[in-house]
C-alpha cells in the first residue's frame, strides 16, 4: 500500500467517523432532518425509537448499493461499500456509549436544546467534513447519493439537481411526520453549512485568484508581474470579436492580496484595460501548492 492509497483509506475512515459524530451529537437528538438515508433514519427513529438511526441507514443502503452495482457496475468500488457500512456501525456504537438524550449525553456538557441553530452549524460542519473526505477518495457515503445518480441517469437531469430533489422529499417527509414547521428550516441551515464545507474540502480552500488581462500596454504589466510580484504568467493569443485585431491576453494566478496590487498597477498603466478576476479553487505548481507525492 503506497502513501496515496493509505491516505485515501484514512479519509474514508475519518470521514465515516465525522459523519457519524455529526448525527449522534448534533443532529439526531434535536430531530434535524438534513436529507439522505440518515435523515430518513431520524424520522423513522422518531416513529420507532427502539431501532437506531444507523441501523435504518444501513438497511436502506444495502439494497441501494445492490441496485447501484447492477446499474453502474464497477463505478461503485470498495471504498463506497466500506463508507456505507462503517458509518452506521460507528453511529450505532456511539449512540450506545453516549446515549441519545442531550440532557444526559456526555454529562450534559453539549446540551444545545436551547440553541438548536448552533447544533445545526456544528452538525453541518462535521457532516460536510465527513462527506467531503469520503468524496475526496472518489467514493460516496451511499444513501440518497445513489438515488440521485439513478434519477439523474434516467430523467437526464444534473446530479446536483437530483440530489436537491431527493433530499427535499426527505425533509418534507420529516415535516409531515414530526409536525414541527421549524425543523425543516433548521434542516436547511444544516444542509447549507454542510454543502459549503464539502465544497471547501473537495475543491480546496485556496484564496488564489485567476486573472485574465487585456491591455494595449501589456509589456508594462508583464514587467510588473515578473519584477514587482516576482511571479510568472502566460500570454494567450486572442483576437477582438468586433475589430478582428490580434491581441495578447495575460493569464496569471496571484494571491488574494496581490489582486489589489494588480488592480492599482493596471489602473496607473492603462485605465482602459480589461481584467477578469476568477476564483482558483486549487493552484498546483511552482510558487503555489506542490503536487502530492504518490
Amino acid at each position: 500500500m503506497n502513501r496515496q492509497t493509505f491516505r485515501q483509506w484514512l479519509y474514508v475512515v475519518v470521514g465515516a467517523a465525522l459523519l457519524a459524530t455529526a448525527f449522534v451529537l448534533f443532529i439526531t437528538p434535536y430531530r434535524i432532518v438534513p436529507g439522505g438515508v440518515y435523515g430518513m433514519g431520524v424520522v423513522l427513529n422518531y416513529l420507532f425509537p427502539k431501532i437506531q438511526v444507523g441501523t435504518y441507514g444501513l438497511s436502506m443502503d444495502i439494497p441501494l448499493l445492490i441496485i447501484a452495482f447492477r446499474i453502474f457496475g464497477a463505478r461503485f468500488g470498495t471504498k463506497t461499500i466500506v463508507a456505507a457500512v462503517l458509518t452506521p456501525l460507528i453511529m450505532d456504537t456511539m449512540t450506545l456509549l453516549v446515549g441519545s438524550d442531550p440532557a444526559t449525553m456526555l454529562g450534559g456538557k453539549i446540551d444545545l436544546s436551547n440553541d438548536v441553530l448552533l447544533s445545526c452549524i456544528f452538525g453541518g460542519t462535521l457532516m460536510g467534513a465527513g462527506v467531503g473526505l469520503i468524496l475526496k477518495t472518489h467514493a460516496t457515503s451511499g444513501g440518497t447519493d445513489i438515488v440521485a445518480m439513478i434519477v439523474s441517469k434516467y430523467l437526464h437531469m444534473p446530479i446536483s439537481r437530483a440530489v436537491l430533489y431527493v433530499d427535499s422529499l426527505v425533509v418534507l417527509f420529516g415535516l409531515v411526520v414530526l409536525g414541527d414547521w421549524k425543523l425543516p428550516l433548521y434542516s436547511l441551515v444544516t444542509i447549507f453549512v454542510s454543502s459549503r464545507v464539502i465544497d471547501y474540502i473537495v475543491d480546496g480552500g485556496s484564496g488564489d485568484k485567476l486573472l485574465f488581462i487585456l491591455s494595449e500596454k501589456h509589456d508594462e504589466i508583464r514587467d510588473y508581474i515578473l519584477d514587482g510580484l516576482e511571479r510568472g504568467g502566460t500570454y494567450i493569443k486572442a483576437s477582438g470579436m468586433y475589430t478582428g485585431a490580434d491581441k495578447e491576453m495575460i493569464f496569471v494566478v496571484v494571491s488574494r492580496r496581490e489582486v489589489s496590487l494588480m488592480r492599482d498597477r493596471i489602473r496607473e498603466v492603462d485605465p482602459e484595460a480589461f481584467m477578469i478576476v476568477v476564483d482558483a479553487h486549487e493552484t498546483l505548481g511552482e510558487g503555489f501548492k506542490t503536487f502530492e507525492k504518490p
